[in-house]
């Protein structure tokens, strides 16, 4: 049997409307909320000129959207009494409302700065009776099992609800206490039926019993099965706050543990660090310890571990950075591409580990920052001339007060990436001492196999270095250990011929010095005959770093002629401008000797400045068969000479040498420029040649020089640093040249003007050596 509402008249108002966001008002309740909105202010400035203070209290569909239009609104809602306002300290409205019944908007519109509306009250159709006294007795006792398993339901709306005899007010009033979803408070608000509405506020009351029991049995669960960890957990989160609220380093500590755990490092990494800042918590911060393992947390979160930049895609670009950087040195770009070019192939390549070998000047230092720049890399220099202490590359253990990583490690935080090129710039000067072997510690770094695993002794866990280019120069292999020099792909950066150093001071040193001293290419002209004097007279090297030097010494005369006189026409500096800026000419033209003399013969001889001519003289005296040596030899060079005299000795009957000279003269051989160490095997057969002419006296030819090295059976083997020997030979005017025939493949490597200046001869022994270079 149904039971229709007993009102007859519906109530109609026009009201102003006063948004919600997630909270839904009902009738029978006082509603409480904040306001902030200015049309909000509007509408309740409003409600108080009608003087009944009547509003029309809706939800907005959209919590977070704050300009709202009439469609972003729903229709049902309550209309209300403001019971109270105040004014809160933050500057916001607090506002009291007493719900009255639920009503429906015909159409809400924003008038007069607030959105307003003309709303019905809805009815309720309350269905059958004893229905409705059935579900109310169930949702009564549904609220005091809620209350016994501990629900969402406080006391004091239980206590309100057991007073309640109406079911719409008991409905309204407990959907109101009830943390229910704001969609479903308000489908139960516009629901007509009592019978439904009774239905919905049941499966709401069931659905939080059974929430109730879940949580119920898991808080039991959890409690019986904590173990130690957990409790550690719990009580350290307590202890967190407790410092938050002292102020003291346990928030040090937990921030500690919160950057690290940030920064992505490798899992064992991690373990340790955490371990140490379980050690720094336990400890007060004025213990000495404490500012050590911070010290060490610090490290550690300024190294990259998983930063990193990606690589130039475009291998064109990468060739076009390094030719503008830098002339020729056509090996390095060629091996930089070709990494590149494999890297963008296979994804991922362990990075090779370069050394420049080469004289001072030719750029060795230089090209890797364009490496750098080509691939799109940061760069980092370390300089190891002079590095004798092992803790300069793997650090210094913790227990050392001041101890501090190595300087790779510097390096790898200085740079920010874990792929940078890195330069180990000198690392032929790198000594030892009784503090360890820097080149021992230098093995693990510079192997491939070896460098993802880097271990420093200050950071105490591996540091993967497989991604770092490693670039290391040196002007001589000598003197780096022959381990170390196997980890590293060796490429040779000759000295410049007089024509590269031509092309390098027009394009690249000239335009540098002259915008360095405020110059431009309209007040300075260097002709091609001026650099060339330049380069002549004025610096003896194999690069050009003394060249560039002059140069700038050039454009700051002509600077200071320009600071005097503005009106000054454009400088020429051709060769009689070059004399004039820079005086008398340093070097005089090397001149190999002028008329063909008995013991006198044209070495070449290679360097760390690079290649240059030397005259070994030897002259007979009356005495003993003895031999001397004079010019500052070292000892490889006397063994030659003595391994020249004694085939010469063997072999006397072949070169017509009376064997009683042996017995009864001296030879003395010397090497003019008596204060400059000279060493090598390479002087063999010029010191043979040497010998002979003065044996045989017959003189040698002056517009011959040679270089190899002399065995006791006469076979001339290879020697190094053609390229820089032939471009000290074509630069006295020599036209032909002497070298041991397993040298010819190296003939290819030369310049192309040097190769058509000069005839090379290749010689597998001495003979054919004489029979090219003594007369007669």
């Amino acid at each position: 049997m149904e039971n229709h509402d007993k009102k007859n008249e519906i109530r109609t108002n026009l009201l102003p409307v006063i948004p919600l966001r997630g909270k839904v008002a009902f009738p029978h309740v006082a509603t409480g909320f904040d306001v902030g909105r200015e049309m909000t202010i509007k509408a309740i400035e409003r409600a108080g000129e009608n003087g009944d203070k009547l509003v029309f209290i809706c939800t907005q569909k959209d919590v977070e959207q704050d300009d709202i239009t009439a469609a972003d609104l729903y229709t049902a809602g309550t209309v209300s009494r403001i019971k109270q306002i105040s004014r809160q300290p933050s500057g916001s409205i607090r506002v009291l409302a007493e719900g009255l019944y639920r009503a429906r908007a015909r159409v809400i519109q924003q008038k007069d700065g607030c959105f307003q509306a003309v709303v019905d009250e809805v009815p309720t159709r309350r269905g059958d009776e004893v229905l409705v006294q059935a579900y109310l007795r169930t949702a009564d006792a549904l609220i005091g099992d809620v209350l016994g398993e501990g629900g969402k339901i406080s006391k004091e709306t239980a206590q309100k609800l057991e007073l309640i005899t109406d079911a719409e007010q008991y409905v309204d009033t407990a959907t109101s206490a009830m943390r229910v979803r704001v969609d479903i408070k308000q489908k139960i608000l516009e629901e007509e039926r009592l019978l439904e509405r009774l239905k919905l506020l049941e499966r709401c009351l069931n659905d939080e019993l059974e929430i109730s029991r879940v949580e119920r049995k898991i808080s039991s669960k959890v409690r019986q099965s904590i173990d130690k960890s957990q409790k550690e957990y719990y009580l350290r989160e307590q202890l967190k706050a407790i410092h938050e609220e002292l102020g003291d380093e346990g928030a040090e500590a937990e921030e500690y543990r919160e950057k690290l755990r940030a920064k992505g490092l490798p899992e064992s990494v991690l373990e340790k660090c955490l371990k140490e800042v379980d050690r720094m918590q336990k400890m007060p911060s004025s213990a000495p310890e404490y500012t050590v393992i911070a010290g060490y947390l610090d490290q550690v979160l300024e190294l990259p571990w998983t930063e990193e930049t990606k690589d130039t895609e475009n291998l064109a670009d990468c060739v076009a950075i390094l030719d503008a950087d830098h002339y020729g040195l056509e090996k390095i770009k060629e091996r930089i591409t070709e990494y590149l070019a494999v890297l963008k192939l296979t994804g991922e390549l362990k990075a090779p580990i370069l050394c420049f070998v080469g004289p001072p000047g030719v750029g060795k230092t230089s090209i890797p920052r364009s490496v750098a720049r080509a691939l799109d890399r940061k760069f980092v220099r370390m300089s190891l001339g002079g590095v004798k202490d092992e803790a300069e590359i793997r650090g210094h253990r913790r227990t050392y007060i001041g101890s501090m990583p190595g300087r790779i490690l510097y390096a790898m935080k200085t740079a920010g990436s874990i792929n940078p090129v890195l330069l180990l710039d000198e690392i032929d000067k790198v000594s030892s001492d009784m503090r360890g072997d820097p080149a021992s510690a230098l093995l693990e770094v510079l192997d491939p196999e070896q460098n993802a695993t880097f271990r420093d002794r200050y950071l105490e866990v591996p540091y993967d270095l497989s991604k770092v280019l490693f670039i290391t120069t040196a002007n001589t292999l000598d003197t780096i250990p022959a381990p170390l020099r196997d980890r590293m792909e060796i490429i040779e950066v000759s000295g410049y011929t007089l024509e590269e150093k031509t092309e390098i001071a027009k394009n690249y040193l000239v335009p540098k010095q002259r915008a360095a001293n405020g110059l431009t290419e309209g007040k300075i002209l260097f002709t091609d005959e001026g650099i060339r004097a330049v380069v002549e007279g004025y610096t003896l090297e194999a690069g050009v770093r003394n060249l560039e030097r002059e140069i700038g010494t050039i454009c700051r005369k002509v600077a200071v002629k320009y600071a005097d006189n503005k009106r000054m026409r454009k400088v020429t500096v051709d060769e009689k401008k070059v004399k004039e800026l820079l005086g008398a000419a340093r070097y005089e033209k090397d001149e190999s000797l002028s008329t063909p003399q008995v013991g006198a013969v044209n070495g070449l001889a290679w360097t760390a400045y690079g290649g240059t001519t030397l005259t070994v003289e030897a002259t007979a005296y009356k005495g003993k068969g003895e031999i001397k040596l004079t010019g500052k030899l070292g000892d490889v060079m006397k063994e030659s000479a003595h391994a020249a005299i004694t085939y010469l000795r063997a072999n006397a009957k072949k070169y017509g040498i009376d064997e009683e000279k042996f017995s009864t003269t001296d030879i003395h051989v010397h090497v003019p420029e008596g204060a400059t160490p000279k060493d090598g095997p390479s002087a063999g057969i010029t010191i043979a040649t040497a010998i002979l002419s003065v044996y045989t006296e017959k003189p040698v030819r002056t517009d011959v020089a040679m270089t190899g090295e002399i065995t006791l059976r006469g076979k001339v083997l290879p020697i190094g640093g053609l390229k820089e020997k032939a471009l000290a030979a074509r630069r006295v005017g020599i036209k032909e040249v002497v070298i041991p025939k397993a040298n010819k493949k190296d003939l290819q490597k030369l310049p192309k003007d040097a190769l058509e200046e000069l005839h090379f001869i290749p010689v597998a022994d001495v003979d054919e050596v004489f029979k090219v270079a003594i007369k007669g």
